[in-house]
């Protein structure tokens, strides 16, 4: 099984494919934002990698991404288009507690629908966010 670490909240062990912002809610139990439900319709699931971000991406991802401007940021990924396949270290950077929303937003299915398409992680964004200074 695949090894979840959230900063500030530890590690938790993960089922094999399971959706990374559903992870976050059930297993880790963070407050994690998901307005859309999970459709890469809105940018509110928003997470960033300190280590272990995947290389690829889903077409969505990538589509809301660059229409937000946001493309460029390294290691800032929708959590909504992201599959637990392997070991990650995220911090959840959009929590309903600092939102001002009433809610998280609808659950995200447990697939990504519709289908996803998926496509590689653009070149010029490093894999990793750098772990912040102690």
């Amino acid at each position: 099984m695949p090894q979840l670490t959230v900063e500030g909240a530890g590690t938790f062990e993960v089922p094999q494919g399971m959706r990374l912002v559903n992870a976050l809610a059930d297993i880790a139990k963070i407050d994690q934002l998901h307005a859309c439900g999970g459709f890469a319709r809105c940018t509110t699931c928003r997470v960033e990698f300190i280590s272990g971000e995947p290389d690829r991406m889903t077409e969505a991802e990538k589509a809301v991404l660059a229409d937000r401007g946001l493309l460029d940021k390294p290691g800032l990924r929708l959590s909504c288009q992201i599959l637990c396949d392997h070991d990650m270290t995220v911090r959840a950077i959009s929590r309903l507690s600092t939102s001002g929303r009433a809610d998280a937003g609808k659950r995200p299915a447990d697939q990504i629908t519709p289908e996803p398409h998926w496509t590689q992680r653009p070149k010029d964004q490093p894999a990793t966010t750098p772990a912040p200074p102690a």
